[in-house]
């Protein structure tokens, strides 16, 4: 098997260390798609980005691949955690897990969440409304909050959506609702877009979110704490920094703007754990339209519903193995099995595999250990969730 199909890499490229579970995927029979993790790889990463961030607070976004043996092993490492809900919360704290390092990263929270979340000793939220600052007052009175903001357009692969976040000049009105509410303003926090591959690609952003920043401890309010969020990149073929460089890198940017802050919080997610997993599954079907159709069609037994949700708007962009990739390539559409003309994974910018591939060719994806088995449906057409295996 080729390490990358139809990728041109650098001398300089940063290349996932990912020869064992390449092995593993190779010479191992699964009976449906399964997703494997490589744990060791995970702390590698997990140790690269936290020299890079040197006093600056890693926080693992667990929705990014919540798996008990990833937490345990990053637990073990002295990880803190950003956390989407009580679930969440509550399967880091059943795993060791300290209260006072894990956040409720999330801006949407039933009361009754936050009032458990307070219960069990979470004492920093995220919050960018004001109906959810009241939430916070009555169910957790006198904790720390943090304002997110709305950020415009990145360089990010993946921008996100104007969900979270409130715009800049609204911060600091809810800033001063905290203080009357009896809360704690203690920062701001952010997010720069998934899978922003270059630190240069933050300077905007922290651009916008430093002039927030400075206007408020101009007007009083004593910032300590500056949540940079995720945005930490995988490998997906394109160049990108080695992780401890990267950290170190977006924190420089950090410091040429804000100066000297107290405490600096990260978020990575993808940039943890993308690379410590590859996903084998299985070819189904290779078709085409019509007999002189130019095109093929490929079909998985794993697509949109079953673990590759981030293929929409075609954003990212995973590398595959197979063992016919020493033959002739040609360009295909790449799509899952199931009933829905939605579970297309790349057609706009189709992708190049193996003329000769067919029905029951074992297929591999690499770089899959982030946001693949927490999207995975239940069983959306009758096909099952995506399987995790450690090792």
């Amino acid at each position: 098997m080729n390490a990358i199909v139809g990728a041109e890499i650098s001398a300089e490229t940063h290349i996932p260390r990912d020869a064992r579970l390449e092995a593993y995927a190779r010479n191992t029979t699964f009976d449906h798609p399964t997703l494997i993790v490589d744990t060791q790889l995970v702390k590698e990463q997990y140790r690269g980005l936290k020299a890079g961030l040197g006093n600056a607070t890693l926080h693992y976004a667990v929705k990014a691949n919540p798996h008990p043996k990833v937490i345990e092993m990053l637990v073990a490492e002295g990880c803190h955690f950003d956390a989407a809900s009580r679930g969440e919360i509550a399967l880091v704290l059943g795993l060791g897990a300290k209260p006072e390092d894990v956040s409720f990263g999330n801006t949407i929270k039933r009361s009754s969440d936050i009032a458990w979340a307070f219960e069990k000793g979470i004492s920093l939220f995220a919050v960018d409304s004001e109906e959810e600052m009241e939430k916070l007052a009555t169910n957790a009175p006198g904790v720390q909050v943090y304002i997110r903001l709305l950020v415009g357009s990145t360089e990010a692969d993946w921008p996100l959506s104007r969900k979270f976040g409130c715009t800049p000049d609204y911060a600091l009105t809810l800033m001063a609702l905290a203080v009357r509410l009896g809360l704690k303003p203690v920062g701001i926090s952010f997010h720069v877009g998934s899978q922003t591959r270059h630190p240069e690609m933050w300077r905007s952003t922290l651009d916008s979110v430093a002039e927030v920043w400075h206007a408020a401890r101009k007007s009083g309010f004593m910032l300590t704490l500056l949540n940079i969020g995720g945005g930490f990149p995988a490998f997906y073929g394109e160049d990108i920094p080695t992780p401890a460089a990267y950290a170190a890198g977006v924190l420089a940017e950090v410091a040429e703007r804000f100066g000297d802050v107290p405490r600096i919080m990260a978020e990575p997610g993808r940039g943890l754990v993308a690379e410590a997993g590859m996903i084998a599954a299985e070819v189904v079907l290779v078709s085409k339209k019509s007999a002189d159709d130019l095109v093929r069609w490929v079909y998985l037994d794993i697509g949109k519903f079953s673990g590759l949700a981030e293929t929409m708007d075609e954003a990212i962009r995973y590398q595959f193995m197979t063992e016919r990739d020493d033959e002739e390539m040609g360009a295909c559409i790449l799509a899952g099995p199931s009933c829905d003309s939605a579970d297309v994974l790349y057609e706009k910018r189709m992708v190049y595999l193996p003329l000769g591939l067919k029905s029951g060719d074992k297929f591999i994806i690499r770089c899959a250990g982030a946001y693949t088995s927490s999207y995975s449906s239940v069983g959306f057409n009758g096909f099952p969730p995506l399987e995790v295996i450690t090792i």
